[in-house]
């Protein structure tokens, strides 16, 4: 249960090594993007690569060379998901959700908030960590396609072209 085999231990630190290698090869070719935290979509795959990193690891029925192939395929679909959403309006919406405004000009959505599964208690907190007191100097709360909030006040709102709706 503690220990096995001296092998064991040696095949975790040279695969790791050689499979963190490959890793670190495939995401600096692949670019910032693959492991960007714009949506779910993105998470999904950087835990993806997280859980096969594990897997090649710590699974002797695993091969270097299958974890190897199981990146560069992860970040092969990524690339051409991103690539597509980037350039094909309508198919982002497959793999990433819109914007949701939950408070605009100071007056919460109750509709928008409980649609999405939030609380009027986490968007009061996120007014909060924004250094804001009031709604009232709030002009808008979103729900952001990573599923942070964001907090637009009336000081910073400038000619409000951040705020209007997504395209495609």
């Amino acid at each position: 249960m503690w220990f096995d085999s001296w092998g064991d231990l040696v095949r975790v630190v040279v695969v790791g090594a050689a499979a963190y290698v490959v890793l670190v090869v495939v995401l600096r070719l692949s670019g910032k993007r693959t492991l960007a935290k714009l949506n779910a979509f993105d998470l999904v795959v950087t835990v993806a690569l997280g859980s096969t990193l594990a897997t090649v690891l710590l699974s002797a029925d695993v091969a270097w060379s299958e974890g190897a192939t199981a990146f560069v395929v992860l970040v092969l679909l990524q690339l051409a998901v991103s690539w597509t959403t980037s350039r094909m309006g309508p198919s982002r919406s497959v793999v990433t959700a819109r914007p949701v405004t939950h408070l605009c000009d100071g007056v919460l959505d109750e509709t928008a908030i409980a649609a999405q599964r939030l609380t009027t208690a986490e968007v009061r907190q996120a007014v909060r960590s924004s250094g804001v007191g009031g709604f009232d100097q709030v002009a808008r709360v979103m729900l952001e396609t990573d599923g942070t909030l964001s907090v637009v006040t009336t000081s910073k709102l400038g000619d409000r072209s951040a705020l209007e709706p997504e395209e495609g």
